[in-house]
């Protein structure tokens, strides 16, 4: 009963609930920035760069391909034939610049706010000031 009752005070402990929270939110905010470059940013990419292309589908095959199976990236990868796909890591590689970039941009709007939320620190009193400039004079 002990470790039942330890167990249920972790799982409800603030720490545990953020972390879920924050996990949940990641999820789907990756599949919006995974939007974001699939849709948004990586046709401009490719118009910029001659129309039409797709990161995604450049590969090289490294094994054989077996006869029948079309030289395209999806067929290849059912069919089982090993292939480099760099296009897929350039990609997700862009992916996470520009997440890593939004969550920067966030993180700099949440630390202004809490600069202007915070207290100012307490000033101390004039006689304490007073003192203290007394005292650094009487040591030169």
């Amino acid at each position: 009963m002990a470790v039942l009752k330890e167990f249920r005070d972790f799982a409800v402990r603030g720490n545990v609930i953020d972390l879920a929270v924050g996990v949940i939110i990641g999820g789907a905010f990756g599949k919006i920035v995974d939007s974001l470059v699939n849709d948004i940013v990586m046709p401009v990419i490719s118009t910029l760069l001659g129309g039409h292309i797709d990161f995604t589908n450049l590969f090289l095959v490294l094994g054989k391909i077996p006869e029948g199976v079309p030289r395209t990236f999806d067929a290849l990868k059912k069919a089982g034939v090993p292939i480099f796909a760099y296009g897929n890591f350039i990609t997700i590689s862009i992916n996470f610049i520009l997440l890593a970039f939004v969550i920067f941009q966030m993180v700099k709007v949440v630390n202004k706010v809490r600069l202007v939320d915070a207290q100012p620190a307490p000033s101390e009193p004039e006689n304490t000031v007073l003192l203290r400039e007394i005292r650094d004079s009487l040591k030169k």
